[in-house]
């Protein structure tokens, strides 16, 4: 099978078969495909409107050629692992509230890998606040695994995770519209989550992005678009999407109101740059932020809870609240 058959079912506006799909994110992540068709096979993908089988394929490519977490991409240390990745993309400027959750939930005793980059759509990306706050960046698998065992918490910069996507690069940035790629991210996670809150900033992808990740094999997860057009649950209304356990796919529905929480506006969540995402950041881990966005950690600490527990998510979000209103109590994660 040669790239242009695919080209040509492309052109075509036809699906592509598994085999097809596989066949060609696998030469694109190997580099063996030239840019000029590597261009035209994103482009054909999104003019055909990407599915759940495209959007697989390439998670199954992205993972093969991921770097391994020694003990945690073959799930051999046998711990749920959660994740609180989401797709950006939703050009809200707020605060990295994914992050903040994230820490809250290592200080509480779970286990959380954090897959990221650096800032698209908000004033200050996962990728910038940690590394204003001290956390490594360039952190290799071993000093990953090490750092998840002895303090619950590792920060998994995507771009040294994925080296093939330095084929990739040129082209997306070249072609400087949105691909699959932008979706890709929070489902490629090298140390294969057992649990994950997938924020997601268009509605319109909340069933492919639910279906591609129940292929990955995760146990429990909520894949949600919040109330505001954010990836994320927010305050501002009700958050819909589709929860995934047992393999199956639901419908579900967040309605902070029903759990306790005050409604904000999203001007009440947003910061104007990098220094004042990290300080506030800084505020809200103590326990001291801005009401605002204390209540939007808390409620998305909620819907974490409830997935890694199984308890009622009004149970979960008072275990949030106070959590999030005590700050961190172990400090920020570090390895010695």
């Amino acid at each position: 099978m040669t790239i242009t058959e695919i080209l040509e079912q492309l052109a075509l506006g036809n699906e592509l078969t598994d085999l097809q799909a596989d066949t060609a994110f696998g030469m694109l992540m190997d580099g063996k495909m030239d840019p000029a068709a590597a261009g035209a096979f994103l482009m054909g993908l999104r003019a055909k409107g990407e599915d759940s089988t495209d959007l697989a394929s390439g998670v199954r490519a992205g993972l093969d050629h991921a770097r391994a977490i020694p003990g945690y991409s073959d799930g051999s240390v046998g711990v749920p692992v959660i994740d609180t990745c989401g797709t950006g993309g939703d050009g809200s400027l707020s605060f990295n509230c994914s992050t903040a959750v994230a820490l809250f939930l290592a200080d509480m005793g779970y286990k959380v890998a954090k897959h990221g980059n650096r800032s698209v759509s908000s004033s200050c990306g996962s990728a910038d606040v940690l590394e204003a706050l001290g956390i490594p960046l360039m952190q290799d698998p071993e000093y990953a695994a090490r750092s998840l065992d002895e303090t619950n918490f590792a920060f998994l910069f995507a771009p040294h995770y994925h080296p093939a996507f330095k084929h990739i690069m040129p082209v997306r940035q070249a072609l400087g519209i949105r691909t699959l790629f932008n979706f890709m991210g929070p489902l490629l996670n090298p140390a294969r989550p057992t649990h994950q809150l997938l924020g997601v900033g268009d509605p319109s992808k909340l069933q492919i992005m639910g279906e591609a990740l129940l292929l990955t094999g995760i146990e429990r997860a909520m894949v949600i678009a919040g109330a505001g057009g954010f990836d994320e649950v927010t305050t501002f209304g009700p958050a819909r999407g589709y929860l995934l356990h047992d393999g199956i796919m639901e419908k579900t529905t967040v309605n902070p109101d029903r759990l306790g929480f005050p409604t904000h506006s999203p001007e009440d969540v947003r910061v104007k740059d990098k220094e004042e995402g990290v300080a506030v950041m800084r505020n809200i881990l103590a326990g001291k932020g801005p009401q605002a966005m204390m209540d939007m950690v808390a409620v998305n600490l909620a819907v974490c809870l409830h997935l890694l527990e199984e308890e009622p998510l009004r149970e979960c979000a008072d275990k949030a609240r106070d959590a999030v209103n005590q700050g961190l109590t172990k400090g920020l994660p570090n390895v010695g």
